[in-house]
């Protein structure tokens, strides 16, 4: 029973154990649709508020994405940290839970052309620190986005996974809206 109270306590806890994410070990496919309304977070024991003062979060709202993000019922967030806007493209980040060190759980990253939404950069929820968890974002002038993702093995330790996929991104702009495809991936290992 002590575990059991544990692992409700620190969901994250048992986040190593979740498999790999199936996505990222298939061919690509785009799993964004032109016009498909915001994704809104799944249900979680604490609530945003909670989050948002526990992790002494301030919700960002000073852009059109920013608000979206927010409006749709995520705490907005930057990615490492790093506000990553090019132009009429931003990428914000949104979290609907947070592990005992903030760390973001149950987070997406959301593009936004011209202040609506265009899709995500995962097919899937993520979690800090576990398999597919999104590391560096970056977005070229040129409108290419070039996002990391996280590869870990069961021997890897939580701080160090054993290798990385990088994702590159175009944003289709022929669509009615504007919509983000995944247009290529690149493996790494260390």
């Amino acid at each position: 029973m002590r575990v059991l109270s544990i692992a409700l306590f620190f969901p994250i806890v048992l986040a190593a154990q979740i498999p790999a994410p199936i996505w990222l070990d298939r061919p690509l496919s785009n799993w964004n649709s032109a016009g498909s309304a915001m994704p809104r977070p799944a249900a979680y024991e604490e609530s945003i508020a909670g989050i948002a003062k526990r992790c002494d979060v301030t919700s960002k709202r000073a852009t059109p994405a920013e608000r979206s993000v927010s409006d749709a019922g995520w705490i907005p967030f930057y990615v490492f940290d790093r506000q990553v806007v090019q132009g009429d493209v931003e990428i914000i980040g949104g979290l609907s839970a947070a592990d005992g060190m903030c760390r973001p759980v149950n987070y997406n990253v959301f593009v936004f052309v011209g202040a609506r939404f265009a899709g995500t950069l995962s097919p899937v929820r993520m979690t800090s620190r576990v398999d597919g968890a999104i590391g560096a974002v970056r977005l070229s002038q040129e409108g290419i986005i070039a996002a990391e993702f996280m590869r870990y093995v069961e021997r890897d330790p939580l701080c160090c996974p054993s290798g990385r996929v990088t994702l590159r991104y175009h944003v289709d702009r022929t669509s009615t809206p504007p919509l983000v495809v995944p247009s290529a991936m690149q493996p790494t290992r260390r």
